[in-house]
């Protein structure tokens, strides 16, 4: 284990101030709000375009961390003097200091190391190959798609001397990180997965993309790949050699180590045929679990490596067997009694279980956060050392209810001390003695290993069923704050609309998640949406767009700031204010848009109104909304709004007789109109991944995606017809039709009838053929033979965007996003 003091001669920093006596690093933190056992933590003060770790050290250090690396202090008022107990290391380079300090640990192990890259599939190889070397080895892998620059290190940092594999996948988006990522993984094997389109835009060329990607494999003894990718059996070839490399093919069998055909491929499984030159001539058939192209080729790397490796061909096709589907995300869902699930069921171990109670703290809702959790697998640690972690992970993350599943973990209950816990041998024991009723306005983790079966656990939390869910990417949601916020001046505050239901997309999910990624404000339409953000958690700053009298008291009780915009609503807040402290206002200005606000004539009553008043009313803003800021046409009637603001603001603070926060811009004029910033912007519809002006809507990613189901597939006979007023006629020939569990009564607009809208239903469009009925409509699946029931439609999403969905019925995507119906299951997800 690394001490605090011997980390000056690995980064090549200095030591500003002496940790306490000999203090030993045993956790690396990066997130100053992902903090779980400080005791031993080493914070990393990063910068980024959007961050600066330095900002957080006085609240980490109230946290009880002790230890940081730093690349300057002179921003923290009274220096390292405002840290007595603290040990501070002064590098160059703080994300250099961090994977220098991963490689040192990753050079205690001499172990064989998997090192993966390419452009698509290296989570799922990892994970695969991870599942199909199992039964051999004690193996440590990146948790989820850990690969970037910080993510690698965290991985290798895993690494403890009772694994005898590790895998870890690096992903790279421009020349020279790949250098520093092969110097933290040291692999000894890897696996070039394949090379297509991602990142292009950070490369030169295709050949310096390979060339970069191949730097991680320069230590290898074996490089896995697929010989019929020709640039990167090119640089293989060129880098390591033949006697290096171990290859694959289906085109190439004639100098590739494995000839591959597909024998046969029908509904979920594909029989290959495999051919081996050496070390003698043999031939095998083995089945695939999947049928689709990609699941394919990465599960045909897996069995490369089972071949090389020499295990039983009897074994191999067992492992194949036993592959499952990797779902790579977290999902909260809306569970029963107000509860909510996050389901990570797909594996369990050390790592991953971190990572998904760093996910459960990060929910701020009233309830208690219950843990229902399997055995730990494939830790490598004696059970007495793993469970011990475990419970001391527990109370650091806000765990205050237990439910272990699994023979080890109820074997060593007494290691949860006094934490509520309760304990049984097998998921099929804590079904029997289900009863909802235990589980009341929870946030519940439930995180458990594949051969558990936990998505039966899942599926009883639930609420009734749907067959059409709003899936919301949070990533993308994510990407999409964070491509905004890089375009704001300096010191531009940011508040984000979450009204009417956050644009159809769940109000306090999306809150949640603005709030963890440190938004300044947020905006709702009515009173009792904020309340509801309050009760759910939520502390930021919120502001409600139309307050009514009757609302007032909820405003003061749950510290809701109003938007005022008529004398009539402002004498009846000042009446309201005069008897009892109320929330600071944003005053609405009309400068054009003429629906709400106080107009230029209005103001010598209003500032005579706001002089009068000042004992007790408390102004946070000054707003205005911008008539046509999404189109060039009405560039000349935004600036006339946008003089007038900056007219009228400065008398609003004269007669205040102090600065207020200003903000006019939308999300289509933070892009459109970047000198009018002001003190603060409104992102809305940017957010959720539309860029309303057009110019920029390839930088952002869709957040939401609506899917629904095929109930029931007909064969419709010429001249029959199908649904209400007989409008959808197969006219001249017969034509398939599949039911889809979606209507207008779940917010697919009938408009979409009668063949104006379409549907993807495997990969193919798919048009909607009569009226659109309340709960379901239909589509023509004619062209699509291999269409089923239970099969996937989307509605809307990355196959079918949002824009091109709304222009097919002449309205915009405001509108499908907000007719979503709350009866249709929201599901949230991060990868």
């Amino acid at each position: 284990m690394l001490v605090f003091s011997d980390l000056a001669a690995l980064t090549g920093g200095r030591l500003l101030q002496a940790a306490p006596a000999e203090a030993r690093v045993q956790h690396l933190l990066l997130d100053s709000r992902r903090v779980g056992q400080p005791a031993g933590s080493l914070f990393f003060a990063i910068r980024g375009a959007q961050h600066d770790g330095h900002r957080y050290l006085p609240d980490l250090y109230q946290q009880g961390v002790r230890l940081f690396v730093v690349d300057h202090l002179t921003a923290i008022a009274g220096g390292v003097a405002a840290f007595p107990e603290a040990g501070f290391l002064v590098v160059d380079d703080t994300l250099a200091a961090l994977q220098a300090i991963a490689a040192r640990h990753r050079r205690q192990f001499r172990i064989p190391v998997f090192g993966i890259t390419g452009s698509n599939g290296k989570t799922i190889v990892k994970e695969w190959l991870a599942q199909l070397l199992s039964p051999d080895e004690l193996i440590c892998k990146s948790p989820r798609s850990y690969n970037s620059q910080v993510g690698v290190p965290l991985s290798v940092w895993e690494l403890n001397a009772t694994h005898t594999l590790g895998i870890f996948e690096a992903g790279i988006s421009q020349p020279t990180e790949m250098a520093r990522l092969a110097q933290a993984i040291q692999p000894t094997l890897g696996i070039f997965t394949n090379l297509g389109t991602a990142h292009d835009a950070g490369f030169a060329s295709g050949q310096e993309k390979v060339a970069e990607k191949m730097m991680l494999f320069e230590g290898v003894d074996t490089l896995f790949y697929c010989r019929d990718h020709e640039a990167i059996h090119a640089a293989a070839q060129a880098r390591l050699g033949l006697a290096r490399t171990f290859t694959w093919s289906r085109h190439h069998a004639y100098d590739s180590h494995v000839a591959v055909s597909v024998i046969e491929a029908s509904a979920g499984r594909t029989v290959v045929r495999v051919t081996l030159e050496r070390p003698r001539p043999q031939e095998h058939t083995f089945t695939l679990p999947f049928a689709d192209e990609p699941s394919v080729e990465n599960a045909l790397h897996g069995l490369v490596v089972l071949l090389w490796r020499q295990v039983p061909v009897a074994e191999i096709q067992q492992r194949l067997d036993r592959l499952l589907p990797v779902a790579m995300r977290l999902e909260m869902k809306q569970a029963l009694n107000d509860c909510y699930v996050l389901d990570d069921t797909y594996n369990n171990d050390l790592a991953g279980l971190r990572l998904a109670l760093d996910a459960l703290a990060r929910q701020p809702r009233r309830g208690r956060r219950t843990l229902i959790l399997s055995d730990v697998l494939e830790s490598g640690l004696p059970a007495a050392e793993l469970y011990a972690r475990v419970a001391a992970l527990l109370p650091a993350h806000g765990v205050e209810r237990l439910v272990g599943i699994g023979p080890e973990i109820g074997a060593h209950q007494a290691t949860f001390g006094e934490l509520s816990r309760a304990f049984f041998s097998s998921t099929e024991a804590f079904l029997t003695s289900f009863r909802p009723e235990q589980f009341h306005q929870e946030t519940i983790l439930v995180k458990g290993a594949r051969r558990f079966g936990f998505e039966r656990i899942v599926a009883a939390f639930q609420q009734k069923i749907h067959g059409t869910v709003l899936e919301v990417n949070l990533d993308a949601l994510v990407h999409n704050l964070n491509f905004y916020r890089a375009r704001l001046q300096p010191g531009t505050r940011l508040m984000v609309m979450v009204k009417a239901f956050a644009y159809g997309s769940g109000s306090y999910e999306v809150a949640n998640l603005l709030q963890f990624h440190r938004a300044d404000y947020l905006a709702v339409a009515y009173a009792d949406e904020g309340v509801d953000l309050r009760q759910h958690g939520i502390s930021l700053p919120v502001m409600v767009m139309n307050p009514s009298p009757d609302s007032f008291q909820k405003l003061r009780q749950y510290h809701l700031e109003p938007e005022i915009y008529s004398f009539e609503r402002l004498q009846e807040y000042l009446r309201a204010a005069q008897e009892q402290a109320m929330p600071a206002i944003h005053l609405k200005l009309d400068t054009g848009m003429h629906r709400l606000g106080f107009a230029e004539a209005d103001l010598p009553a209003l500032c005579a109104a706001l002089r009068e008043n000042a004992a007790h009313l408390r102004v946070a803003s000054a707003l205005t909304h911008l008539a046509g800021a999404d189109e060039a046409q009405h560039n000349d009637f935004s600036r006339q709004q946008l003089a007038a603001f900056q007219r009228m603001t400065p008398l609003v603070e004269a007669a205040l007789g102090h600065p207020i926060l200003k903000h006019a811009l939308n999300s289509a004029g933070i892009v459109r109109f970047p000198d009018a910033h002001y003190d603060m912007v409104r992102l809305g519809i940017g957010l959720y991944g539309v860029e309303a002006s057009g110019q920029e809507q390839d930088a952002l990613r869709p957040v939401s995606s609506l899917r629904t189901t095929i109930s029931q597939i007909k064969t419709l006979a010429a001249g029959h017809t199908v649904g209400y007023g007989r409008r959808g006629e197969a006219v001249e020939h017969e034509r398939r039709i599949a039911t889809l569990a979606i209507g207008y009564a779940d917010g697919y607009d009938r408009r979409f009838g009668n063949e104006v809208g379409e549907v993807i239903i495997r990969g193919q469009r798919a048009p909607i053929i009569g009226n659109v009925c309340m709960d379901m409509c239909m589509a023509d699946v004619t062209h699509i033979p291999a269409a089923q029931p239970d099969d996937s439609a989307v509605v809307f999403g990355e196959e079918m965007p949002l824009r091109e969905a709304a222009t097919r019925i002449g309205t915009i995507p405001y509108e499908l996003l907000t007719n979503v119906s709350e009866r249709v299951k929201r599901v949230f997800f991060a990868e």
